[in-house]
């Protein structure tokens, strides 16, 4: 299970409703209970991280503490000028232990301009994994280990944009043992310490001299949650192999179809190079994709919804898109909240529950 927790969603600059790009992906075992699965306790991932992401994230419960990566998408200041400042707060909040940083190699230069110009000093270590090289190195791929329970997978795709711009695919997968007590008994071994060695794959003998194989009496469950995140794009037929058995796809839809044609028809020399709602509506009908959240609006689209009102607003957005669309659709809004459970056989397609609009403001 992700929780997504929308904290910026505007497009280039901020609204007053609307901080510019991020998005906190909380890791969710539900295999856990009690104070093993409280909110504070969750690792969570943070993909791009737009100036003023770390005061959006005072609105919420999330800690620095458990921040276990930061994936940036893309160069663009709308999605990487918090960075400098999250760290620099994640170091005063006595943050020790390491983070992973998953960006393009430019912003590695600009964690080293910052940090010799202001003298930031950091007392935790940063893997800063570079996505040209990934790419190249480790076909896009990397994994992230949260526990003995639960990965992450974490795919690349290259994405189309004025400057070079990614996707992540990120698949949690979490691994359950679980141990057939009834059949334990059925066959005559009482509970015992030996249940316990089973449990953790161990075959053990009875002190009758009964051999016990492990595999007889242990199943290995797996729960696997895939999300596409996707930065800054033109192109969406790019991520057509990405998004093979996703849960969800979250893209921008920075214009609507016909805001963006009269943006392009007005300067020719100068293409945006981003999505209109339309476009990536047709693209996930076409794919196949039950469920599809948009984000990175522009700044002209008010937060009301009204597809009859002259002022450019979320209904028309919503309208662009449905017009091509007919999966389950949401339009993020800053502190916006979903979780994603992937659907188990049998069970319906609409993986996603919407908890609404939640902010912490105490």
């Amino acid at each position: 299970m992700l929780q997504l927790n929308f904290l910026g969603t505007s497009a280039g600059v901020p609204t007053k409703q609307r901080n510019v790009t991020a998005l906190a992906i909380e890791c969710l075992n539900p295999y856990l209970s009690g104070a093993n699965q409280q909110q504070k306790s969750r690792p969570w991932l943070l993909i791009d991280c737009g100036e003023g992401t770390q005061q959006q994230l005072l609105h919420t419960s999330l800690s620095l503490h458990q921040l276990t990566a930061v994936c940036i998408t893309h160069v663009h200041g709308d999605h990487c000028y918090g960075l400098p400042g999250l760290l620099a707060s994640a170091a005063m909040s006595g943050r020790c232990h390491k983070l992973t940083i998953i960006a393009p190699k430019a912003i590695a230069q600009l964690l080293e301009a910052v940090t010799i110009t202001t003298e930031l000093y950091l007392p935790f270590n940063i893997d800063f994994m570079a996505i040209e090289d990934v790419l190249i190195e480790q076909e896009g791929k990397i994994t992230i280990a949260l526990d003995k329970q639960q990965q992450l997978d974490i795919a690349i795709t290259p994405l189309s944009h004025r400057v070079p711009s990614h996707a992540f695919s990120i698949t949690q997968t979490i691994s359950q043992r679980t141990l057939d007590t009834s059949k334990l008994i059925a066959d005559g071994i009482p509970a015992s310490a030996l249940w316990g060695k089973l449990q953790q794959g161990q075959d053990v003998d009875t002190e009758e001299g009964q051999h016990v194989r492990c595999a007889d009496y242990v199943h290995d469950n797996q729960r696997c949650t895939k999300i596409v995140v996707a930065g800054d794009n033109d192109n969406p037929d790019l991520l057509t192999q990405a998004v093979i058995g996703v849960d969800v796809l979250v893209h921008e839809a920075t214009y609507t179809s016909d805001v963006l044609a009269r943006i392009q028809a007005k300067n020719p020399e100068f293409d945006p190079m981003h999505s209109s709602a339309q476009g990536i509506g047709r693209f996930s009908q076409d794919n196949n994709i039950k469920n599809l959240i948009l984000t990175h609006f522009s700044a002209r689209y008010q937060s009301f919804d009204n597809p009859q009102s002259a002022t450019p607003n979320m209904g028309h957005i919503r309208q662009d898109a449905q017009s091509t669309y007919q999966g389950n659709l949401w339009l993020a809004a800053d502190f916006a909240q979903y979780v994603i459970n992937s659907a188990k056989e049998g069970e319906a397609d609409n993986c996603v529950q919407y908890l609404g609009f939640v902010r912490d403001d105490k």
